[in-house]
């Protein structure tokens, strides 16, 4: 990261992820998202990226789960990409603004069909009394939606974390990284180098 940074952030996101999509063996798209509940108490999870350009980063889940139901409560959030075989990390921070039905429809069609009847089926962050009880729900939508196209459920869409920091960190000798964060402002982003 010696050269010059991009004006914008999300060219160098890309050429970054591009990396990692053909080098990190496990889900490169695999990134912790922090919210924070009622309480002020921060909670985290990995999640999977699902897009990422200039409008932001954007994951699906269901929107009564813990995670939705904060996100939805306080429209904030950070998360963090790691890439070990890189030794690469990027942090963001943002609003969160919810997807379209368009979006949320085309991206639920793409998944497998298994996965459709999997958001149906599991009441996600809800307590389970037992496993059985998550596999009958499982044979229940699936003779529900039998072998024609399973619908969107109505809970289950998409959140897109805008960006109003980021930071590229990279891994250097003796400890001595590279930090580099761009800040959105009115004109646009500014970049300024950290202190490892």
């Amino acid at each position: 990261m010696t050269q010059r940074p991009f004006a914008e952030p999300f060219a160098l996101f890309q050429r970054w992820f591009s990396e990692a999509s053909a080098k990190e063996p496990e889900d490169p798209n695999a990134m912790a998202l922090a919210t924070v509940g009622p309480d002020g108490q921060p909670s985290l999870r990995m999640v999977l990226l699902k897009e990422a350009d200039e409008r932001g980063f954007t994951f699906y889940t269901n929107y009564e789960s813990r995670k939705g139901q904060q996100i939805l409560a306080h429209p904030k959030a950070a998360l963090c990409l790691h890439w070990k075989s890189l030794r690469r990390q990027v942090r963001v921070e943002g609003a969160v603004e919810q997807v379209g039905a368009e979006e949320a429809d085309a991206y639920f069609a793409s998944r497998a069909r298994t996965s459709q009847i999997g958001a149906w089926a599991s009441q996600q962050s809800q307590p389970l009394t037992e496993r059985l009880e998550l596999e009958r729900r499982v044979a229940a939508f699936t003779v529900k939606f039998g072998i024609g196209t399973v619908p969107r459920p109505p809970y289950w869409s998409g959140f897109r974390v805008v960006p109003e920091r980021l930071e590229f960190w990279e891994d250097r000798p003796f400890r001595l990284h590279d930090r580099l964060v761009y800040h959105r402002d009115q004109e646009g982003w500014r970049t300024e180098k950290l202190y490892p």
